[in-house]
């Protein structure tokens, strides 16, 4: 007889040939609406799925996992975050925790570079006066943003998105400095032409434009305090395609209204959904709905690597995107 097919329960919606290709390998139960689970809902589905496919959005946590089934063995994150499933917890439990890493860095290194230009040359503004119909013509003191070529930009997070962020900017001829945890080498630094600084403080006192690409850990919350801030150019700006929790939203929004920041490009928020509305109120402010990773592309491939972690546990073997607590 043949090998009884794993029960896989996913949270959201996914793209239909991602949908397809899992019904036709598993014994699926796909979301019928886009809608979020529940935690009922979610313990529910933890309790009779031998795999569970969430997303960034279902906060799996300890007392969730306690309500889980002996039955759950892999919780295979659509997603390469995992900052919303507790890994130490699960590991502890018996149970996998796989991620989607990789497949995003392009998508998102694009989305960071048209916040770049949506703030610096002010776009959404012109979009704004050209659907309000009632722009007047040209006018040589009008909209005016400021030039992104010979400007310093600062990246914070120097992995695959903050290189990849490197690579775009110095095609628009900025002038790229970066702030790791650890130093890339040498060769890697020549070829990006990136310039170094231990110093976080320095460099965001230094930098025109400062591009957050690092992960949301314990060590990086609120990294961009209030203090660090307050030290950035008042003609700087900031742009976030990486985690909300990494600035403190409301001194930043304190410091755009008082005109202590020339403006700010935020994919991502501290608290979800849920924006300080203040920040929508401003001209210099550039709010977009955690779009970076938004390609079709790159959902699908999003989806292959969780149907690849899944078959490999299956057949036996660790799944090639398998998280460990020691990663993160």
């Amino acid at each position: 007889m043949p090998e009884p097919r794993l029960t896989v329960v996913v949270t959201r919606r996914l793209p239909e040939a991602v949908e397809t290709r899992m019904s036709e390998l598993f014994d699926v139960r796909l979301r019928p609406d886009d809608t979020p689970m529940s935690r009922e809902d979610l313990a529910e589905a933890m309790q009779g799925a031998d795999v569970l496919v969430p997303t960034i959005t279902d906060m799996i946590d300890a007392p969730l996992l306690a309500q889980a089934g002996e039955r759950l063995k892999l919780i295979a994150n659509f997603g390469a975050g995992v900052d919303n499933i507790d890994v130490q917890t699960a590991r502890q439990r018996g149970i996998l925790v796989s991620n989607t890493p990789g497949v995003l860095t392009e998508d998102t290194a694009d989305m960071t570079m048209a916040l770049i230009l949506a703030v610096r040359r002010r776009i959404p503004e012109g979009l704004a006066v050209m659907q309000r119909g009632n722009w007047e013509g040209w006018s040589p003191t009008a909209n005016l943003g400021r030039r992104v070529g010979g400007q310093r930009l600062g990246i914070l997070g120097m992995g695959r998105i903050g290189q990849a962020v490197a690579r775009r900017a110095a095609a628009f001829g900025m002038q790229v400095h970066y702030h790791n945890r650890r130093r890339l080498r040498p060769e890697i630094e020549e070829a990006l032409g990136a310039t170094f600084w231990e110093s976080l403080d320095q460099m965001v006192a230094r930098m025109d434009i400062l591009s957050i690409n690092c992960p949301h850990t314990p060590s990086t919350f609120h990294l961009m305090n209030a203090r660090r801030l307050k030290l950035m150019k008042p003609s700087a700006v900031i742009v976030n395609t990486s985690r909300g929790e990494v600035i403190d939203e409301n001194a930043l929004t304190r410091m755009l209204r008082a005109g202590e920041l020339a403006g700010a490009g935020l994919d991502v928020f501290e608290h979800g959904h849920e924006i300080n509305p203040r920040l929508g109120e401003l001209d210099n402010v550039v709010l977009l709905p955690h779009m970076g990773s938004a390609t079709l592309e790159g959902r699908i491939e999003m989806g292959e690597k969780v149907l690849i972690n899944i078959k490999t546990f299956a057949d036996g073997h660790r799944p090639p995107d398998l998280v460990v607590p020691s990663m993160l």
